[in-house]
């Protein structure tokens, strides 16, 4: 699992579209805020600035003068199973801005299917929930793990529905991510 908690201090370099955390509202930092990284996992950035957490995506790295991840490869002629664990490898690089364990681990992926579109292209449905209910990150989230899965080539379309039944608990975390957050 790779855990990276930094406080490595940044300035925005240009006026930069963020997510206040937890509330979930669009904001924009203007260049010249200074602050610092608290998170840098899956291409994204959680950022101390001025008494609150922002959520800084991937496509504007830039802005805090880092390189943004290169997008997911597949070979030619990539098998459905090739196509599935690139998806899988894609959800792990989501993650709760809050909490540095990724959405598989935390065990907030209920169900993912790879099928085909109408048309013959490939499409994945996911069912997902949240740690806790009423997040305000839900819906950040979700447009997240969509937009990560839509980067996947020969994937045409990403269903990302939020579902609280069963609710989540501790014990759906992975082994490992239980031992990192010392939830047992």
């Amino acid at each position: 699992m790779s855990y990276h908690r930094t406080s490595e201090p940044v300035k925005f370099e240009r006026d930069c579209d963020a997510v206040l955390v937890p509330q979930g509202e669009r904001v924009t930092l203007p260049a010249g805020s200074v602050g610092y990284i608290t998170q840098a996992l899956g291409g994204s950035f959680t950022v101390f600035v001025e008494g609150n957490l922002f959520r800084i995506a991937g496509s504007d790295a830039d802005a805090i003068g880092k390189e943004p991840v290169a997008a997911p490869a597949l070979p030619e002629n990539a098998s459905d199973a090739d196509v599935e664990h690139l998806v899988w490898q894609q959800l792990r690089t989501c993650f709760d801005p809050e909490i540095p364990i990724n959405v598989v681990d935390l065990g907030l992926v209920y169900e993912c299917v790879l099928g085909r579109t109408d048309d013959g292209r490939r499409k994945v449905e996911v069912k997902m929930t949240l740690t806790a209910p009423g997040c305000g990150m839900g819906e950040i989230l979700v447009d997240d793990v969509r937009s990560k899965l839509e980067l996947i080539p020969t994937i045409a379309e990403a269903d990302v529905e939020l579902v609280f039944d069963p609710p989540w608990n501790q014990s759906m975390m992975s082994e490992a991510a239980r031992l990192e957050t010392g939830m047992f």
